[in-house]
């Protein structure tokens, strides 16, 4: 047999040293090998090396794959490449078929590892370890440049076997250091008494190991000390309960807390959840609840069911006795009012109440009977009488202030209506009381009783303008800017705002500030909302009844108000006729609508404030009484202006600006702010005309001649006769001052034959000496100066006469 292989061996040889006479180049051969193919008489796959020159059949290859792995142990995908020559996409194709036929081989990240590749790093991790006692994953995954993963996955299963080490934390330690640092766990966690969070036990643990092992200290992750320690709860060798793994609390901090609560909780029939989270107890209501079934758990504290017992008999005493009760004062100290509050609605005694009406919570701990809270009504609802018999605060104040503001005006005449140069004193005015009725600028009488049909002129204007919706009252006059909602709003008085009843709640039951509570507003708070809107309906059934009463008033107020105004508007209008007499002297035009604003205007005004004030008062329910004298006493500037000021809304402006025209130089201002005014609080003033004029003409000068006839001051009879002839010589009603006396009778020259001027004139200048004299003889006892005087006077009346005649017989005559 061996002599025949060496000779097939020798012509093998032979034919490789023989020369061909046929020569094939490499495209022959390509070509050949193609050809090969397409025939399949080569039926199997072929690659091309990098070089091209070459084939090699995919077993090949993977033969060749498979036995540099075995050589190697661990290959890269890009080596193999290079190795065999053949493109990385063949490589990587046949790499894959080789690692999913064998087993002990895989393929990560371009690399092909072999199990023993592994096995020998692992025997050789296992001998640095047992060199170091601790060595950390991730330089071992530096060094065989992996990831950390997969060093996990490849020593987890060699654990025990190659590698002698615990794997905690990303660490290998050895079974020694272990069993070492497990005594010290051990021992720590039986040390502790408390419950306590273990990140602070590892924290102390770490700083031990480090002090002694000095600066060859194993660095040690907490997750170790925390896998070790479980481990030790789980074999039961430390007791206890560890809640989110790191709360732990000693087997025998839970008896003793068990006892402690046990005890006190018998003792005292409740506990405060606070005590049980200072022993460390996060969830106390759980834990009573679960301990005690029977007992109620409240908002701090969790009680036993006797303290219900307890607080439903104290009830019931106060609800048969008519009191009130403050849970508070029976119940621990360590209640708190959110806590008396629950527990004292869980009485059966106070569910009955409630449901009954017997009785009423207020506040957080308060517990009122029925009874107590309606006398505590009562009381306070008959002080509210007070306030709606006398009006709020404030309004009684502007009465008082009305009432001083009139007191303090002089019943002396004013010192303009006196003429330095002429000394005349002026006509009675038409304010006067002693001679209201008699003074010339009073023509009520003609007004009233000579021209029926002015009267029935009137009413049927006033029926007209109240079809029409005109006359409305003032009060139910709307402010523009406010809106029709505004108007319809009803203020709450002060004395039933919140402050106000828990003040007066205060003054009448002074033991809820006396029993030393904390706050006693808090009770006192919700006792004034529960009794404000009973108080509120009561006062505006009250005050729905006090407008019904005042509602004759405020009509009869209304009434009289426009009778006057339509008496003393025409008065007004028709004396100003006669101020355009003047309007060439400036001075004593102004003179003259001054005093026309001073003694016909200003009564006027006061009448219409006052009586508008009234109105108010008794449209807001407020007892006034009706004034008996139907005139109006003069008030002072500053009433005027605080009644106007009192008034409400666009009819308060329009008031102020009606008492500035007062002060003016000018009537027609006047007129016109009386004529808003009248509009805005619809009153309705009559405008003189042509008809009207004629007959209060005809009645004042009617009244005139009556006056004149029966006077006998010869002083007083001067101004009285001047405004007669001028009603006969203008047909004009003039009120004049006695500082225009002069110039008015001056105007008249011409005016009237020459011996009745001439006599007026002697008369005036008589009157005005007489006067002199009297003022400089003031409080002189000088015979010859009375003398003077009397001689004076004697000749003033003994021309009375002839003046009277003069003056009257003209008057015939016209």
């Amino acid at each position: 047999m061996d002599e025949e292989l060496l000779e097939l061996q020798r012509q093998f040889e032979f034919a490789q040293q023989a020369k061909s006479s046929i020569r094939l180049s490499d495209r022959n051969v390509v070509e050949l090998v193609q050809k090969l193919l397409q025939l399949q008489i080569i039926d199997f796959d072929l690659l091309h090396t990098i070089s091209g020159k070459e084939y090699i059949t995919p077993e090949q290859l993977r033969n060749e794959i498979f036995s540099e792995i075995d050589k190697r142990g661990r290959v890269s995908l890009i080596d193999l490449a290079d190795t065999t020559a053949v493109d990385l996409y063949h490589v990587e194709k046949q790499a894959q078929h080789v690692v999913s036929s064998h087993s002990s081989l895989m393929l990560i990240n371009g690399e092909i590892f072999s199990s023993g590749y592994w096995d020998t790093v692992s025997e050789e991790i296992n001998e640095r370890l047992q060199e170091c006692s601790q060595i950390s994953l991730a330089e071992i995954a530096a060094q065989l440049q992996v990831g950390s993963e997969l060093i996990v996955s490849v020593l987890e299963p060699r654990l025990g076997t190659l590698v002698k080490g615990r794997l905690e934390g990303g660490q290998l330690y050895t079974p020694a250091y272990v069993a070492r640092v497990n005594a010290m766990v051990r021992g720590a966690a039986r040390g502790i008494a408390v419950p306590m969070n273990l990140t602070g036990l590892w924290s102390s643990l770490l700083v031990l190991l480090h002090d002694m092992d000095g600066s060859s200290a194993v660095a040690v992750d907490s997750s170790f000390f925390q896998s070790l320690f479980n481990s030790l709860v789980k074999e039961g060798e430390i007791l206890g309960s560890l809640r989110a793994g790191v709360n732990w609390t000693p087997s025998v901090f839970a008896m003793a807390q068990k006892e402690y609560v046990d005890a006190f909780f018998s003792q005292n029939s409740f506990i405060s959840y606070e005590a049980l989270q200072k022993l460390g107890n996060p969830q106390p209501i759980q834990l009573l609840q679960s301990r005690y079934p029977e007992g109620i758990a409240l908002a701090t504290v969790f009680a036993h069911g006797s303290l219900v017992e307890m607080l439903d008999a104290s009830v019931e005493d106060t609800i048969e006795h008519g009191s009130w009760f403050n849970s508070l004062s029976v119940l621990p100290q360590s209640f708190v009012p959110e806590d008396a509050s629950k527990i004292l609605s869980l009485c059966p005694s106070v569910q009955r109440s409630l449901k009954s009406g017997k009785a009423h919570m207020l506040g957080d701990s308060y517990l009122f009977s029925e009874s107590f809270v309606l006398d505590l009504f009562n009381r306070i609802e008959k002080d509210m009488e007070t306030f709606l018999v006398s009006g709020l605060p404030e309004d009684s104040q502007s009465a008082k202030d009305s009432k001083q503001g009139r007191d303090d005006v002089s019943s002396l005449a004013d010192p303009d209506d006196f003429d330095n140069q002429s000394g005349i004193r002026p006509m009675p005015e038409k304010g006067s009381k002693k001679k209201k009725g008699k003074s010339m600028g009073n023509v009520k009488a003609g007004g009233s009783e000579i021209v029926p049909e002015f009267q029935e002129s009137a009413v049927v204007k006033s029926k007209k303008n109240q079809k029409k919706g005109k006359v409305i009252p003032a009060l139910q006059v709307p402010d523009s800017k406010s809106g029709s909602k505004k108007s319809n709003r009803v203020d709450i008085p002060v004395f039933l705002s919140e402050e106000s009843l828990i003040q007066k709640i205060k003054e009448l039951i002074p033991d809820l500030e006396d029993q030393g509570l904390d706050d006693p507003e808090s009770v006192l708070a919700p006792l004034a909302n529960y009794l404000r809107p009973m108080l509120l309906n009561s006062w505006m059934e009250r005050r729905k009844a006090a407008f019904t009463e005042n509602s004759q008033k405020m009509k009869r107020v209304i009434d009289n108000l426009q009778r006057k105004l339509d008496e003393d508007f025409l008065n007004i209008q028709l004396y100003e006729k006669a101020l355009d007499l003047f309007e060439d002297d400036q001075s004593i035009s102004v003179l003259l609508h001054k005093h026309l604003l001073r003694t016909a205007a200003t009564p006027m005004v006061d009448a219409l404030l006052v009586n508008l004030d009234m109105h108010s008062k008794l449209s807001n329910g407020i007892q006034v009484e009706e004034s008996q004298d139907p005139e109006t006493e003069s008030l002072s500037s500053s009433t005027r202006i605080a009644l106007a000021k009192g008034l409400n809304g666009s009819l308060s402006t329009k008031a102020i600006g009606l008492v500035e025209t007062l002060e003016g130089k000018r009537v027609e201002l006047f007129v016109s702010a009386m004529r808003e005014l009248a509009d805005e609080s619809g009153i309705i003033l009559k405008k003189l005309d042509k008809k009207l004029e004629r007959t209060l003409l005809h009645s004042y000068r009617k009244d005139l001649t009556s006056q004149v006839s029966t006077e006998t001051d010869p002083v007083s009879l001067l101004p009285k006769v001047v405004s007669l002839l001028y009603i006969q010589v203008h047909g004009k009603a003039l009120q004049a001052p006695g500082r225009a006396i002069s110039v008015a009778v001056s105007r008249l020259k011409g005016k009237l034959d020459v011996s009745t001027f001439k006599t007026l004139s002697d008369y005036q200048s008589a009157a005005v000496t007489l006067l002199s004299l009297i003022s400089a003889g003031t409080g002189n006892e000088d015979d010859c100066s009375s003398d003077r005087i009397l001689s004076k006077k004697e000749l003033l009346e003994d021309s009375m006469p002839t003046l009277k005649s003069l003056v009257l017989g003209g008057s015939s005559q016209s």
